[in-house]
């Protein structure tokens, strides 16, 4: 396998200049020093308060003064790899590769066979990442879909290894939200590792959490993300401020609020292990103001993606985006334009890492021909994202003096060297129009096809049966700690 992904951006979009960045960056300090961070964990409130922060208990709300949210950020590493299983997937986060994943946690998926929408359970956990794991666009996962025929003390270890039982691409997840869970996780990647320092080498398992916008975050929350930096396995921290709701209506109050909440987060993180690998991670949009909805898809996204980027690289960090994940209820042209708008937005910028591939409705619903359509819109998006290259090769006047006027260059020996680096769809509809009115199909029915026979076809092989049984032992443990 061969991962399709970025790693010679030639193009770029400016969307803040250095002015604005450093106006977004100084309102976001006034904001973490003079209103605050609500971090409702003892023992974050601790740490900042050692550091530094002035923390109010009674609110849980501290604020951090920017000397030291700088100096704690400061430790943060500017680049490091999220490790696969297989180390020739694995993947450098060095601010010159861009990655495709999928996205979670939907919870409804449309039936690959059927074509009915109905509710996620298990097994299509393992059938979204078989798919997934066929697609050279795929990167990484997440876990794209909620397990909700599990128990739910067990339901969010159970997805990730239905996930490493079918692929051995990275995960990184979005369901481990407390403590105990990310206590499991961290035991059950190091059975996959071996043992905990090799984990702490190769970090398998990456872990993104969500803040609380406006300007707060989640007790449990919070203490997996401790939980995870203390084990050395990437951490990130993803806004989802919504302009006019979570969020200020203009775009720049709304970037300074999710800056706020992340920035918090990862000082934080710094704090408790200094060194230890995070990321930004952000999905803003704009709320619906007709409706009061989350869009899924609009300018505001892209814009959103854009500057994002621009501000995870004036801090340094890398930076997980949302950008596939549509508002669109079906695979048709409004998910194609968003899809594609986004990705572009945020590749274009140096996003490292993408999110959403597959998902419908704003991250509810799964389309198994939307994931092989959005791998589809990846392809394109990285074509066009190497620019164009000039040298005495690509000028190509030799051959240019060979052919001569009113010739052809179908025949020259430099149009055979090259004629590969030519991007070729696999789902693209370039046939002629005859032949599509003889048939009148194209590439949604084309995707769901090859969907279907990936899920028919492609088995790849299971984990080993005495690493399931250890990894079933540790969920099972987990969920005793949770009755206890």
């Amino acid at each position: 396998m061969r991962l399709e992904t970025i790693d010679d951006r030639r193009i770029s979009l400016n969307v803040l200049d250095d002015d604005a960045v450093r106006l977004i960056h100084a309102a976001t300090l006034e904001t973490i020093e003079s209103v605050g961070v609500r971090f409702p964990l003892p023992r974050a409130l601790d740490l900042l308060e050692a550091h530094g922060a002035r923390v109010d208990r009674s609110s849980a709300v501290a604020r951090i003064p920017a000397p030291v949210l700088m100096k704690a950020l400061a430790e943060a590493p500017p680049a490091f790899t999220l490790p696969a299983l297989d180390p020739a997937l694995d993947l450098p986060l060095d601010g010159r590769h861009s990655y495709l994943g999928t996205d979670g946690c939907g919870v409804e998926v449309i039936d690959a066979v059927t074509g009915v929408r109905r509710r996620s359970t298990l097994q299509d956990v393992a059938d979204a990442a078989r798919v997934a794991d066929a697609l050279d666009a795929i990167a990484f996962h997440w876990t794209a879909l909620s397990a909700q025929d599990r128990p739910v003390a067990t339901r969010s270890l159970e997805e990730l290894l239905a996930i490493w039982n079918v692929s051995r691409k990275h995960v990184q997840t979005e369901t481990i939200v407390n403590g105990r869970e990310a206590r499991a996780a961290v035991a059950m990647a190091a059975a996959l590792a071996g043992g905990r320092e090799e984990l702490r080498r190769r970090p398998i398992l990456s872990l993104t959490q969500c803040t609380v916008s406006p300007l707060a975050h989640e007790g449990g929350s919070l203490e997996a993300g401790l939980v995870a930096a203390e084990a050395g396995l990437p951490i990130g921290y993803m806004t989802m401020a919504s302009c006019a709701s979570t969020g200020p209506c203009t775009l720049a109050g709304s970037l300074v609020v999710g800056n706020a909440e992340v920035l918090g987060a990862l000082a934080l993180m710094q704090m408790a292990a200094p060194g230890c690998p995070v990321y930004y991670a952000a999905a803003q949009t704009s709320m619906d103001l007709r409706t009061g909805a989350y869009t899924g898809g609009g300018p505001e996204d892209h814009l959103f993606a854009a500057a994002t980027c621009v501000l995870a690289d004036f801090y340094k960090v890398p930076l997980s985006m949302g950008a596939f994940a549509t508002g669109a209820k079906e695979a048709d042209w409004q998910c194609a334009l968003d899809n594609a708008l986004a990705a572009f937005a945020a590749a274009v910028n140096g996003a490292d890492m993408l999110l959403g591939a597959g998902l419908l409705h704003g991250s509810r619903i799964l389309a198994y021909e939307m994931l092989v359509m959005d791998a589809e819109i990846w392809s394109l998006v990285r074509t066009m994202c190497r620019g164009i290259e000039v040298s005495d090769e690509t000028l190509a006047l030799h051959a240019i003096r060979d052919v001569g006027p009113g010739g052809n260059f179908l025949a020259h020996r430099h149009t055979k060297a090259h004629m590969r680096e030519l991007w070729l769809p696999k789902i693209f509809d370039r046939r002629p129009y005859s032949a599509w009115e003889e048939k009148r199909d194209g590439a949604r029915q084309w995707a769901l096809d090859r969907a279907r026979a990936i899920l028919r076809d492609h088995r790849p092989q299971p984990l080993d049966g005495r690493l399931q049984a250890e990894l079933q032992r540790i969920i099972q443990g987990a969920a005793a700690d949770r009755a206890a």
